[in-house]
């Protein structure tokens, strides 16, 4: 196997697993890969389906304990994005329901467990994103015939907002609003949503997502161009959530030379530029 670089790990749901996929010409693994190249490698721990209860018990056998004197590599950055399964109505099957309660303290199991705290990483702690509802509903209701919603966007907001709680209790912890990043973005794609009047925030036209207002109908606007099953991230969300990480990576040197040595995020191996004048020397002193 090839020696790793230190790394950087996705680690949550299908949100991340979905990460590696190229959707609207953006990948966003690889959009972070390009920005660590050569210094970090970003791994995918996303798991389709799983809620923080499930990532609490098999953390130990994702991230093992640092052993000491272990070449292996080191965590540098933890990014958790957790709770859009959590947020899941415990009558929804298969359930994926996990208590509010449970589900804060289990990120703060994860982020503050022993085998992750021996690397000193950063922490980027990622909020659920929006939820469609009105899409859900379109799923839910009408294409399945169930008689209630397996999700609904006013209690997904409550797992993000607990999210956001877990960043501010839990020193050091970087938090990265993927909810109201989203939203505001989908607010600039919708023409008609005008955010500065207050008709929009009481129940006369509903907030983007919900199905309140507008005769149950709901109103999706520039949701729809981010979620597009109203759960999962369109390439445009995901270039979203590179835009809000990205910044906290790094920073890295701009040149791959000997100066680079000395930085945090050194190149452990040498640029091209630098092993050919060490061949041009060696080649002047043959005199070829």
């Amino acid at each position: 196997m090839a020696a790793s670089y230190d790394q950087v790990v996705l680690f949550g749901d299908s949100l991340f697993q979905g990460a590696t996929d190229l959707a609207e010409g953006f990948s966003f693994q690889a959009a972070l890969q390009k920005h660590c190249i050569r210094r970090l490698d970003v791994v995918n721990r996303g798991f389709s389906g799983w809620n923080t209860e499930d990532a609490v018990k098999y953390l130990p056998e994702i991230f093992p304990a640092k052993s000491e004197g272990s070449p292996g590599p080191r965590l540098r950055y933890l990014l958790v994005l957790l709770g859009a399964n959590d947020a899941s109505h415990p009558w929804s099957h298969p359930t994926q329901f996990c208590a509010k309660d449970e589900y804060k303290a289990n990120l703060k199991k994860i982020i503050t467990h022993p085998n992750v705290v021996a690397h000193n990483p950063k922490i980027l702690l990622v909020t659920p994103p929006p939820l469609d509802e009105t899409k859900i509903y379109q799923f839910d209701i009408e294409e399945n015939g169930l008689d209630k919603l397996t999700r609904t966007a006013a209690n997904s907001a409550e797992y993000s907002q607990l999210a956001r709680d877990v960043a501010a209790e839990v020193p050091g912890t970087i938090l990265i609003d993927l909810q109201d990043a989203l939203t505001k973005h989908a607010i600039t794609l919708t023409p008609e949503y005008d955010a500065s009047n207050p008709q929009h925030h009481n129940g006369k036209i509903p907030l983007l997502g919900y199905m309140e207002g507008n005769g149950g109908k709901g109103f999706r606007g520039g949701l729809g161009q981010l979620l597009p099953d109203g759960l999962h991230l369109s390439g445009e969300a995901y270039r979203v959530l590179y835009g809000l990480v990205a910044p906290h990576i790094g920073p890295f040197p701009a040149a791959l030379d000997e100066k680079d040595q000395k930085s945090e995020f050194a190149n452990p191996f040498p640029d091209w530029k630098i092993l050919a004048d060490e061949r041009e020397a060696r080649i002047k002193a043959e005199g070829l």
